[in-house]
């Protein structure tokens, strides 16, 4: 480990009676590069403020190696008092060199900031690089970064990413970008429980490490429990007759079970479930030829896209090319210039937005789980508690009549999530849905997605979260193109990446005697359907009608609490005759689709 330039040690900090940091101990190297992980909530923020001198510690010791300069950048910049951003980014550097405007220029280039802007009116994603550029202008020795890619695109992440490998210093990041910290991190600090652990090794080795140490946790707890009930049964049988050599003895078991009473569990698993929906048609959304321009801009020209059930759509680009318009215009919110948009039937759509709009300040946060309607929460149909689905979602019972104003960012995403997800859908739009979240959360909403029966519209700039979650990109450039790649981000770029490669030239072939066949003649074009593939393309509407009748007469039958005591023979039939007409649909919608994109073609 390289010899540090900022050591803390024995640092306390309590809020009220729960110590956040206790007796907390780290270290950081002239040239380390650590990731600060740890549950949302645990204290990462304000144990870097510590680090960072804007917070002062109840008690212990901060030392610093005279000369260092720190940098930090806070999660939630703040750039009023400043008329332009450039004034804002210049406040970065010391005093005496606040005329090296340059320095400022060649950030405001990089990070594509706007110097002239009023820091009032600017997006957060522009205060976000504004605030990247303060931090990073004056070149300090330690940099601390929390949450450095908040509303960051790809390209602008990349970017930094990039800078950063070049950095000589030390830095300390919080991310919940899997892959920036991936590629960043040399050595991950894991604050728990009021404790910082140490891993010489990057973050694609941490998780491995976490449970390794929970499981040692668990086993030396275990021992203990074991330790406890055998010198309890021993001061029970045997103290009155040793009582004056054995008070050692009894004084050591009353430590044990302090010590056991004194164990601080670590937080319990996220339990996200979600709310089930009847099934939604084979087609959710078919947008043909679709374009928008918005300021005599073109935002996207003739775009076609087919989404299917069960489909998982990502949708990538850099800020401001017009994604969240794409995905207004394919949901119905928001009308196209040209094309047509059409909605599958029987859908049912919830949205969880970066601007989390389901969220007043003033609400309670068990206002927001109940809508104002009690102590209860209705969760697919079952009505639970709000208490317990509060823990579910890692929420202490305590805050349910908190303000949402009072939350941090990941308790806020969190409890937007949990109020959404209790609603039944069968359509999720997700909008930058991993702001602000910790790992463990991340974790378990990917594998919840996973299993959702339902259709996925994904806007995300989180590379390692979109090659988990969806199955095909719509990429939008910022040139008036939006483009459908199958995979996630990573298979974009490895197909983009190859049809840039330069292709090899060739020696052209020596050539050949030309032989002509009867197969290899030129075919007669067909423009239209077969007479028997339109005569079942004539039917299936009305198939898919009678279908659909049929299925619907059978669940109303079904949902009939007394049919399984009156006639368990006729539920069990009607149940499997149920799922076999589902499937029958199925195949005759996914039949009519492709007669309809065959006939199209022809006519083309």
């Amino acid at each position: 480990m390289a010899p540090p330039i900022l050591s803390l040690k024995d640092i306390n900090l309590h809020w009220g009676a729960n110590p956040i940091l206790d007796a907390l101990e780290m270290h950081i190297g002239v040239t380390d590069r650590l990731c600060l992980v740890g549950r949302n909530g645990t204290g990462k923020s304000t144990l870097l403020k510590v680090v960072a001198g804007i917070i002062e510690a109840d008690g212990g010791e901060r030392w610093v190696q005279p000369g260092t300069h720190i940098a930090y950048l806070p999660q939630e910049p703040d750039a009023s008092g400043f008329a332009t951003l450039k004034e804002y980014i210049l406040g970065g550097l010391p005093e005496d060199e606040r005329d090296q405007d340059y320095r400022a220029d060649v950030l405001i280039e990089d990070l594509d900031v706007n110097g002239d802007a009023d820091p009032s009116i600017a997006s957060g994603g522009e205060l976000r690089r504004a605030a990247l550029a303060r931090t990073l202008i004056s070149e300090p020795e330690l940099l601390l970064l929390d949450e450095p890619t908040n509303h960051l695109d790809i390209n602008t992440i990349q970017w930094l990413e990039g800078y950063l490998k070049g950095w000589r210093g030390a830095m300390v990041l919080i991310s919940h970008d899997r892959a920036f910290l991936n590629n960043l991190a040399t050595a991950c600090l894991w604050l728990d429980r009021g404790k910082i652990r140490r891993l010489e090794d990057g973050f694609e080795k941490f998780e491995e490490w976490q449970d390794k140490v929970y499981a040692e946790e668990a086993e030396a707890l275990k021992k203990l429990d074991k330790v406890i009930k055998e010198e309890t049964r021993w001061s029970v049988e045997g103290i009155s007759a040793r009582r004056t050599r054995n008070q050692g003895r009894l004084r050591r078991l009353y430590d044990m079970r302090k010590e056991r009473r004194e164990t601080v569990h670590a937080a319990g698993q996220v339990n996200i479930s979600l709310a089930g929906a009847d099934r939604s048609g084979t087609r959710v959304i078919e947008a043909k030829g679709i374009s928008k321009s918005f300021e005599g801009r073109t935002l996207f020209d003739d775009f076609t896209l087919r989404i299917n059930r069960g489909d998982r759509i990502g949708i990538i680009g850099p800020n401001g090319v017009g994604k969240s318009t794409l995905l207004k215009v394919l949901t119905g919110e928001l009308a196209p210039d040209t094309g047509d948009v059409k909605l599958g039937t029987n859908l049912e759509t919830i949205i969880i937005d970066q601007k989390r709009a389901g969220l007043k300040d003033d609400m309670s946060v068990m206002d927001v789980l109940t809508g104002g309607r009690g102590d209860w929460v209705f969760v697919g149909g079952e009505s639970r508690h709000v208490m317990t689905y509060l823990k579910d979602f890692l929420f202490d019972p305590s805050v349910a009549n908190t303000p949402v104003s009072a939350l941090s960012g990941g308790e806020r995403n969190r409890l937007l999530i949990a109020a959404n997800f209790a609603k039944p859908s069968n359509l999720m739009i997700l909008d930058e849905p991993t702001n602000d979240l910790d790992m463990d959360t991340l974790d378990l909403l990917q594998e919840v997605l996973a299993d959702y029966k339902g259709t996925i519209l994904l806007v995300s700039h989180d590379r390692d979260f979109l090659d988990r979650v969806v199955t095909s990109s719509v990429v939008m450039e910022g040139d008036g193109t939006a483009i459908e790649y199958a995979g996630g981000y990573s298979d974009y770029k490895a197909l983009k990446d190859k049809s840039s490669a330069p292709v090899a030239s060739e020696k052209t072939p020596r050539p050949k005697a030309t032989v002509t066949s009867i197969d290899a003649a030129p075919k007669k074009k067909v423009s239209k359907l077969s007479y028997k593939d339109q005569r079942e393309l004539d039917h299936l509407p009305a198939d898919v009608e009678t279908l659909s009748m049929k299925i619907a007469d059978m669940e109303a039958e079904l949902s009939d609490p007394d049919l399984y005591s009156k006639n368990p023979n006729r539920f069990a039939s009607l149940s499997r005759e149920l799922e076999a007409k589902r499937d029958e649909l199925d195949e005759k919608e996914m039949r009519w689709l492709e007669l309809e994109e065959l006939r199209e073609s022809l006519e083309r």
